[in-house]
């Protein structure tokens, strides 16, 4: 009995374990199903949520993004630096008027010396036997005329006789005018080459100082052409300067013309005092434009009782005039140039383009004066780009600090007031840059 009962029980427990496997694999499968679902599910949504975020990007990087700016007032004070020479009040490159050799030279760079003080003196052999020549010549005349005046008189006194005939009184009367010419002639020459003797000694033609000298003992120099170098070029033999006062030479560009009246004043820079401005005030201008440089020279002037100021020195002439603060100004680079004339890009408030044709006045440097064409609440494009089209729809984006905003932090909220929180938006930020004094602030969006 015992035994039949374990044989007849042994499929009854071999059923009931292939039951429960057969759920385990069923739940399994049905558990990796719901999982593949799941993440068939996920994948699904995160391709499409990154199709429409790329489709989105896409769209927005098909509008062109832009900064941009209002127009501002102009500064109501110019300024305007350029670059100047400082000249002496007189200076005289000398040269020598005769032919010689250098005996010596007296006065040496930097030596301040008075009219007629003499710089060097030139031994002129050659110069000296032309003079001793030419005295020699006057006394031969003299000694002749007297000769003629003297045969002219004892002719004279027989005229009317038989002895001469009055040809022949004429004729010596002729003789002596005629030497008393050459007489005059050889004192010509005398002065002449006496006023050469002259030339011998370099002297200064006005007060002033030394501000070079090319003369060395020894040296041989040509007359009217200073010292002759291996080249051929002619050199001065010294150079004096008057610096009791100095001029200024500065080229005052056309758009600034303007400027130029008897009040102009100028504070001058100089590199070798750094800590110091000098006041140049105006003395005379050209009155005409060089044609190369569109620029006139403009001429001030400036007190130089201490010598400190040197000739041909560098400095920067700063000038201040008055400007316009009615007229409004816009950076260049908002400016475009193009077939159809001068123009800017303005946004209107459905972000659209529309090319606008201004009328420029004075460049102001980084600023150009716009005379007509925009408004103070016109939103104009900074730096638009050149294939920018009217009617074109925009993104307006925030500038970069430092670049092309300005960097002036605002003043800090009053204690009765909140700072009011700054707001931005998708694609449309209404935040603006604080603007500085002179220059157009930068904005995104939002009004002035």
């Amino acid at each position: 009995m015992s035994g039949y009962h374990e044989d007849g029980g042994q499929p009854e427990q071999t059923t009931q374990h292939d039951a429960a496997s057969s759920r385990k694999r069923t739940i399994g499968i049905i558990i990796v199903a719901i999982v593949a679902i799941i993440l068939a599910v996920v994948g699904i949504v995160q391709r499409q949520a990154h199709y429409m975020h790329l489709a989105k990007e896409t769209q927005d990087n098909a509008i062109p993004a832009v900064q941009v700016i209002y127009p501002q007032p102009g500064p109501s004070v110019r300024t305007l630096s350029l670059p100047a020479n400082i000249a002496a009040w007189y200076q005289a490159p000398i040269y020598a008027q005769v032919s010689g050799y250098v005996k010596m030279w007296y006065k040496d760079f930097g030596a301040v010396v008075k009219s007629g003080d003499v710089l060097a003196e030139i031994d002129t052999p050659g110069l000296d036997a032309q003079y001793a020549a030419a005295k020699a010549n006057l006394d031969v005349a003299q000694a002749r005329y007297k000769l003629a005046q003297i045969t002219a008189r004892r002719w004279k006194a027989l005229q009317g006789t038989q002895a001469v005939s009055q040809q022949e009184v004429d004729v010596q009367a002729a003789n002596a005018e005629a030497q008393q010419a050459q007489v005059e002639a050889a004192r010509h020459d005398v002065e002449r080459f006496a006023a050469l003797e002259g030339f011998k000694k370099i002297v200064a033609p006005f007060d002033g100082i030394v501000t070079s000298r090319f003369a060395d003992v020894g040296d041989y120099v040509n007359a009217g052409r200073g010292d002759v170098d291996s080249h051929g070029n002619a050199t001065e033999l010294f150079s004096v300067a008057d610096v009791h006062a100095m001029r200024v030479f500065v080229a005052v560009p056309q758009d600034y013309a303007d400027i130029i009246s008897p009040r102009l004043e100028a504070d001058l820079s100089i590199p070798q005092y750094p800590d110091r401005t000098f006041k140049a005030k105006f003395l005379a201008t050209a009155t005409a434009f060089n044609a190369s440089t569109r620029t006139v020279t403009t001429e001030l002037t400036l007190d130089n009782k201490s010598g400190e100021l040197w000739p041909n020195s560098y400095a920067t002439a700063n000038f201040k005039a008055p400007g316009d603060p009615d007229m409004l100004i816009l950076p260049e680079g908002a400016i475009i140039f193009r077939a159809e004339g001068t123009q800017v890009a303005l946004v209107d408030d459905s972000n659209h383009v529309h090319l606008v044709g201004v009328t420029v006045g004075t460049n102001l440097g980084t600023t150009v004066q716009i005379l007509r064409g925009v408004k103070k609440t016109d939103r104009v494009v900074n730096s638009p780009s050149a294939g920018l089209l009217d009617g074109q729809s925009v993104r307006i984006v925030k500038g970069t600090p430092g670049y092309n905003v300005a960097s002036k932090k605002p003043a800090p909220p009053k204690p009765e007031q909140k700072a009011p929180a700054p707001k931005a938006e998708q694609g449309n930020d209404d935040t603006r840059a604080m603007p500085d004094d002179n220059q157009p602030a930068a904005e995104e969006g939002g009004r002035p």
